[in-house]
């Protein structure tokens, strides 16, 4: 005689004991159970092997009897976990209905389960947002309906056929016995969505919204999948992350949806509305003082430059966040790469001096110089503010990223970074370092004092000099003073064989010009290193040159004599 031994697990008040005891007496037993029954052992029953005896052993969730928690599931063939959770899905069995022999059984039998239906089948407030979600995804046209082709797409994602016409015609009907306003001529509003997924929990069919939430991503607790919110995409070092012509198509494309007024920039509202099926801005944004980072209209909205220009540099500098709501904003691949066909990985950029571009289109800029030097100012001019005279000064670090248009017609996304009070830390930091891809150092020319700091910042932190660099006279505008340093901007800048300061204001409009010679420089980065000694001249081809030709001269005369000399005798 064979015997499996069955080990009960569950916290308490799942109702182990209650379930044992159910199981003994062939009843549900209301009247209090002790909290551990005595281990049970259960004879062979019809329909189980005749050699197979059952032992049932109940167990406390109790931490004083962990040890024999333990030492019961290690000597058992079967673990039986319980648990009580209202939100775990439901299915009822009506079993042997065809052994009731009567032919109102199956009437009766609906009667005594539809009260218990009753209580599972409505939807869920996280499944109602969930399809609120997808429904959002779908309005492709963002007019708050989904209209015969948004629905035949619909129906062709989740379950890969479409919909016949009389069946989509038949769901509007009922829709609209159950809200009028829910049907229109545009198609079918949220409220109308909701109910269509409500009918068929109410019918029982929870398959067909376990299919339709499949479909977009969502898993069992209904929250998206990890795997869809983070693929892998992996960036290696001196590499960087870019928007691929896919990503920024979407963005693109995304934009114009919803700038619904058309005055070219997004506002409050419009944003907001963007970002509905996603859990609000990114995060690091606000690190960003979005939406001063970027490209804004004279409202102060966004403008489609600004919003590729803020996209650009989040995905350089943390790629997994444009993954992340790329998934939540509904991003789709025509080639089924998933989303991290709207990036692409850009070749390493180790060998910096090597002359040659660097095959990039957003680049990294740390803007460096004393305190009250003009860079919050150079800052506001990237971005096409108005100069304000007000001092302010920046205690963390603020980012300005815009596109320059360079030589020859191509765009280039620029991140302006001014350090603040977290220089010293940040320039410590080699990692941070080798995500930059060029220093700008500047100085105010009106103030004595200004230019030492730069020579002090650079024996401070000797690594700074393995990151090409320029170097940039602001308030070009005011009086020009000499600098309280041991050499003047131009002698030092000589003595390091670069290129001397670039005299600018932020009043000018030629500042434009600056930030293209940044961008210029960041891409080609050879040029703006010092440049290596001349070498002396080497003449060895012209000697081998020279020596070929007296050679040459030598042969001929030698044949000549020999020619001369047979011809005489």
């Amino acid at each position: 005689m064979a015997t499996v031994r069955i080990c009960v697990c569950g916290d308490e008040g799942t109702g182990k004991s209650s379930l044992i005891t159910s199981l003994v007496k062939d009843e549900f037993v209301t009247t209090k159970i002790q909290s551990v029954l005595p281990q049970i052992t259960v004879p062979p029953r019809i329909g189980t092997p005749e050699n197979v005896t059952t032992t049932i052993v109940d167990t406390s969730a109790l931490p004083q009897e962990r040890h024999t928690l333990r030492k019961e599931i290690r000597k058992s063939n079967v673990i039986l976990l319980v648990y009580s959770d209202h939100y775990v899905p439901v299915v009822l069995c009506a079993n042997k209905s065809d052994l009731a022999g009567d032919d109102n059984a199956a009437q009766v039998i609906e009667d005594e389960m539809l009260p218990v239906m009753a209580e599972f089948k409505n939807l869920k407030p996280a499944a109602v947002a969930a399809l609120q979600r997808i429904f959002y995804l779908c309005d492709k046209d963002q007019d708050g309906y989904l209209n015969d082709q948004e629905f035949h797409n619909f129906q062709r994602k989740c379950f890969d056929k479409l919909l016949p016409e009389n069946d989509l015609n038949r769901n509007k009907q009922t829709i609209q016995k159950l809200s009028t306003e829910s049907i229109a001529e545009k198609g079918i509003d949220i409220q109308g969505f909701i109910l269509w997924n409500k009918m068929y929990a109410e019918g029982g069919r929870h398959e067909i919204i376990w299919t339709i939430l499949r479909a977009f991503h969502y898993t069992d607790s209904l929250s998206l999948k990890d795997s869809f919110l983070n693929p892998k995409f992996e960036v290696p070092p001196y590499s960087s992350a870019e928007l691929s012509p896919a990503g920024y198509r979407f963005f693109v494309d995304l934009f114009l949806l919803f700038d619904k007024d058309n005055d070219g920039g997004l506002n409050d509202q419009e944003l907001t509305a963007l970002f509905t099926p996603a859990p609000g801005l990114p995060s690091s944004w606000a690190d960003y003082s979005f939406p001063s980072s970027t490209c804004r209209n004279e409202a102060g909205h966004i403008t489609l430059q600004g919003w590729l220009a803020q996209w650009s540099m989040t995905t350089f500098v943390e790629p997994k966040t444009t993954l992340e709501y790329l998934a939540y904003l509904g991003f789709e691949s025509p080639e089924k790469g998933g989303t991290t066909a709207a990036l692409k990985v850009t070749k390493p950029r180790r060998r910096r001096r090597r002359p040659g571009r660097v095959d990039r289109n957003v680049v990294s800029c740390y803007v460096l110089g004393a305190s009250q030097g003009g860079k919050s100012s150079l800052l506001d001019a990237f971005l096409n503010r108005p100069f304000n005279q007000t001092y302010h000064p920046t205690i963390k670090p603020r980012t300005a990223v815009n596109n320059v248009e360079l030589q020859g017609g191509k765009q280039c996304y620029l991140i302006l970074e001014e350090l603040g009070e977290l220089e010293p830390a940040i320039l410590e930091n080699q990692a941070k370092l080798d995500t930059c891809d060029i220093l700008c150092y500047t100085y105010d020319s009106s103030d004595p004092d200004s230019f030492s700091h730069i020579v002090e910042l650079r024996k401070k932190y000797p690594q700074l000099d393995e990151l090409p660099a320029i170097y940039v006279a602001l308030k070009a505008d005011q009086d020009k003073t000499t600098q309280r340093s041991e050499q003047q901007p131009d002698e030092y800048t000589n003595e390091l064989r670069m290129a001397p300061p670039l005299h600018v204001s932020a009043t000018w409009s030629s500042i434009s010009e600056l930030f293209v010679h940044i961008a210029e420089a960041a891409t080609y980065p050879s040029t703006a290193f010092p440049k290596q000694e001349e070498e002396p001249v080497d003449r060895t081809n012209l000697y081998i040159a020279i020596g070929a030709t007296i050679c040459a001269a030598a042969a001929f005369v030698i044949i000549w004599r020999r020619t001369t000399s047979s011809g005489s005798s």
